[in-house]
């Protein structure tokens, strides 16, 4: 049976946004999708880019996977392709000319990472994927034995920071940036705090978005020092 939370959640949807928004939606339909801004995120139920960013439809073109992971390009690679083909329908396709890479704090496939879990299944999907963050572990220096949550704070910015540079191993999205037809943002998101910093990328210090945000909103370095 489908979810009732579902159901009536469609019910609200068509009695209330889809209403006020239809034009929108047949606009959409009629003309196609020209999203500006692509944003790669986390599966995390509870870091939706649509709500943080309060978007309209058609407004964001969202890539949502384990620990908001940008793989390497490696195109004669079997596996790990999912995030690659939704870059290349962005920036091919759409012409998308902001790309970010939303990170989060109390990330669980960092946590996963972090603790060298046992795999949840024996693919073990997750740990081969979060094997990829090896690098942005390793600008940490050694990993503490208690695994205090500012080092994995640490490692949520630095597994930003390493999405963003691999990023730039993707020719299509090197050229447009090096071109200045396109930028690519850093960002990170307190979940109990509502907090969206961004990465500075002269400093590649991650300040508060916007200036009226509350004081106790720290800046973070991704690496170590």
């Amino acid at each position: 049976m489908f979810p009732t939370r579902l159901s009536d959640g469609y019910r609200a949807f068509l009695d209330g946004r889809f209403q006020s928004e239809q034009s929108r939606y047949e606009t959409l339909a009629d003309t196609g999708q020209k999203p500006e801004i692509m944003v790669i995120g986390c599966v995390d139920s509870r870091v939706s880019p649509e709500v943080i960013f309060d978007a309209a439809p058609g407004e964001l073109l969202v890539v949502r996977n384990v620990a908001n992971i940008v793989p390497r390009y490696e195109p004669d690679r079997d596996s790990q392709h999912g995030t690659s083909a939704a870059l290349e329908f962005g920036v091919q396709a759409l012409r998308v000319k902001h790309i970010v890479v939303l990170g989060h704090a109390r990330c669980g496939g960092i946590r996963a990472f972090a603790d060298d879990s046992e795999p949840l299944s024996p693919g073990d999907f997750i740990g081969r994927w979060m094997s990829q963050i090896a690098p942005a572990a390793e600008s940490l220096g050694p990993k503490p034995a208690d695994l205090e949550r500012e080092y994995l704070r640490k490692l949520e910015l630095a597994s930003v920071e390493l999405s963003l540079r691999n990023l730039m191993t993707f020719p299509c999205v090197r050229i447009l940036v090096e071109r200045g037809k396109m930028q690519i943002h850093g960002a990170y998101f307190g979940i109990s705090t509502g907090r969206l910093l961004v990465r500075d990328p002269a400093t590649g210090v991650f300040e508060p978005a916007v200036a009226d945000m509350p004081p106790r909103a720290p800046m973070f370095r991704a690496t170590a020092g």
